[in-house]
């Protein structure tokens, strides 16, 4: 399935108070599209001899928020854990499977992630591990975005 992909519309507001991935825009506002969803089909050839596994669910994928000119984006209001897992492992399947070559990560910066409900990572922080956790050789050109309310 390399290389095979959906793409799936969606209308978002880009306005510097509102962005998602999710919102619904008026006619008014610019579309754009969700351009990548990558069907997942699950090995069980790594399973230890003599496991039976129940059957996998259907359907699995992986998604991109946006896909333009070979850039990838995603929008992360979340947990630290999507943040890294955006950057350091969906950016890097997305690049593998031709799909980009550069990316752009959005997130809130340390004031407006404090306006939000508890658990919401942000720029700073995000910043501080990535540069200390250094550059591997599977990294893809990431540019963190910061942004405030």
């Amino acid at each position: 399935m390399r290389g095979r992909y959906e793409a799936i519309e969606v209308r978002t507001t880009m306005m510097c108070k509102s962005l998602s991935a999710r919102a619904t825009a008026t006619p008014t506002q610019r579309e754009f599209r969700i351009a990548v969803r990558v069907p997942c089909e699950y090995s069980t050839s790594y399973y230890s001899m003599g496991y039976d596994p129940k059957r996998l669910r259907a359907g699995a994928f992986r998604e991109m928020d946006f896909v333009k000119d070979w850039l990838g984006v995603e929008v992360q209001f979340g947990k630290y854990a999507f943040m890294v897992y955006n950057v350091c492992a969906k950016m890097t399947i997305f690049r593998n499977l031709g799909h980009i070559k550069h990316g752009i990560e959005i997130v809130p910066v340390k004031a407006f992630a404090d306006e939000m409900s508890s658990g919401v990572s942000y720029f700073e922080q995000f910043l501080w591990d990535l540069e200390t956790r250094g550059v591997a050789n599977i990294d893809v050109p990431v540019l963190i975005l910061g942004i405030d309310a």
